[in-house]
């Protein structure tokens, strides 16, 4: 991986200049076929370059394994985080969320995109409720949830078999939720478990607390995990709404024994849509 910016060689190749330039985290090859120097230019505007995926972030301070999507180090790619300020869990709920989230997070977006993001996520599920409106603030792709994947992995299934769905608030997740994300339970059919209310990981995510023993955490996930594969065998595959979640993705995969969708994949599958790799 690259850790420099704006670096510029010229190489002489057979009376060919080639000029490599490192240009907002993307290499880029121009070759000038006629006679005299090539023009060796690069393109500013921003204050850092080549993080490519912008992530919003509510304002927590609970703890980010590896693998959660408030890790830098999850990631084999950069990544922007903006926090967004005074809007954490602990004060999140259904009939407040708009008032908390949406103007907030809408101008979030918009800095993002200034600042050089091509594509944008999310940390909170609560978002999702927002596709639509934050996908039209900005002029880049954005994708709050990776429940937006479900009309691809249904499309991949035995039409006898269910999406099952693991999150943090099972009573949060609707039908207005898929339909900002483009489909419907009605023709896409899922099965949802969630955390209990009174659940150590619930109480550390949701209420912000600062510490929690690894072993509870994964004691919890492996809980509902095999609850739910007991309560809904016709599971064919399974996507983490919640990106708290993603930490323990091989954990969950290798109880469930079904393909695991999470946040690290769909972030790193875009990043490589806006930033496509060069084959020859």
């Amino acid at each position: 991986m690259y850790t420099f910016l704006c670096k510029v060689t010229t190489l002489s190749l057979e009376g060919v200049k080639a000029l490599y330039i490192w240009e907002t985290g993307m290499l880029f090859l121009t070759q000038n076929f006629m006679k005299g120097d090539c023009d060796m230019k690069i393109k500013g505007g921003y204050t850092s370059y080549g993080q490519f995926i912008g992530i919003l972030m509510m304002d927590t301070v609970f703890p980010r394994l590896v693998g959660d999507i408030g890790n830098a180090r999850t990631y084999q790619v950069p990544v922007r985080y903006y926090t967004v300020k005074n809007v954490s869990t602990d004060k999140m709920n259904a009939s407040n969320a708009e008032k908390l989230l949406l103007l907030p997070f809408l101008e979030a977006a918009k800095e993002l995109e200034k600042e050089g993001c091509k594509a944008i996520t999310t940390s909170c599920s609560f978002l999702t409720g927002f596709q639509k409106q934050l996908a039209d603030a900005v002029s880049i792709p954005v994708f709050t949830n990776t429940l937006i994947l479900a009309p691809f992995i249904h499309s991949m299934l035995n039409s006898k078999l269910k999406i099952g769905i693991l999150t943090e608030r099972a009573d949060l997740i609707h039908e207005d939720y898929f339909q900002q994300l483009g489909w419907s339970s009605d023709v896409i059919p899922v099965s949802i478990s969630g955390m209990p209310e009174a659940s150590p990981f619930s109480t550390l995510f949701i209420q912000d607390n600062l510490e929690e023993d690894i072993e509870v955490l994964e004691k919890c996930i492996k809980e509902l995990t095999l609850a739910h594969m007991e309560q809904n065998p016709d599971t064919g595959a399974i996507i983490l709404e919640c990106t708290n979640f993603a930490p323990f993705t091989n954990l969950i995969q290798e109880l469930s024994g079904v393909p695991v969708f999470g946040i690290n994949q769909l972030l790193e599958y875009i990043d490589s849509c806006i930033c496509a790799p060069k084959y020859y």
